[in-house]
């Protein structure tokens, strides 16, 4: 089989995938009903993907792949402008891409929590995973966008826009930390507009960009 016949094949597998894990959830899903949707036999699937777990890594990569670029678009958009505008912008253009794709904002939220708990010994990696060819690949990725971030606070805090006494990489994390709380809140109101405490969605969303912002630009 040539080798974009094969990597065409494989993206239609994914985004079956995709489709089943967002009806049925992860653990629900099962891999004959992947096979189904993607038109091709359970063989042909494990063919390409020996586990469940690998084509939910496949999903990870995919999201993560699709935040990058957006990443990407919004600083080019933003050259000209202010560095704390960029930095806000990425900020905010990762609350919509979740908002838009409950899909991908499950699995980045699960490939995070999962990052941050394991070790290598750690048995909540399963042998699946360590098997998953889609790991690496995620794991290679993963902290572009967190280094984006901090390169744009650095040109904010060579434009002045952003206070000189902000240590980049610790805004970083405190930026896309509060914005992943936003993105967990937004996914338990599920598709109401407001939260459990009858807080508008865009309120809260448009709260935390301000914070963000003006902790950048008076922070000390």
């Amino acid at each position: 089989m040539k080798a974009t016949t094969k990597i065409l094949k494989e993206q239609k597998i994914i985004e079956a995938a995709e489709k089943v894990f967002a009806s049925y959830g992860f653990k629900n899903a099962r891999m004959e009903e992947v096979a189904k949707e993607a038109e091709i036999t359970k063989v042909t699937l494990y063919a390409y993907f020996r586990s469940k777990e690998n084509l939910y890594m496949a999903i990870t990569y995919n999201a993560l792949q699709k935040l990058a670029v957006i990443c990407d678009d919004l600083i080019a958009s933003n050259v000209n402008k202010p560095g704390i505008e960029s930095v806000v912008a990425i900020m905010e253009g990762f609350m919509d891409f979740c908002q838009e794709n409950p899909l991908y904002s499950e699995v980045l939220l699960d490939y995070f929590s999962l990052i941050r708990s394991i070790t290598e010994d750690d048995k909540k990696l399963t042998d699946a995973m360590k098997e998953s060819n889609y790991f690496p690949k995620v794991q290679a990725l993963h902290n572009y966008p967190f280094k984006l971030t901090a390169k744009e606070i650095q040109r904010g805090i060579d434009d002045k826009s952003i206070s000189e006494r902000v240590e980049p990489m610790v805004a970083t994390l405190y930026g896309w930390t509060a914005a992943v709380g936003f993105v967990k809140i937004s996914a338990a109101s599920g598709s109401n507009t407001s939260s459990i405490f009858n807080v508008k969605m865009s309120d809260l969303r448009k709260t935390n960009l301000e914070m963000q912002r003006r902790l950048l630009e008076s922070y000390g």
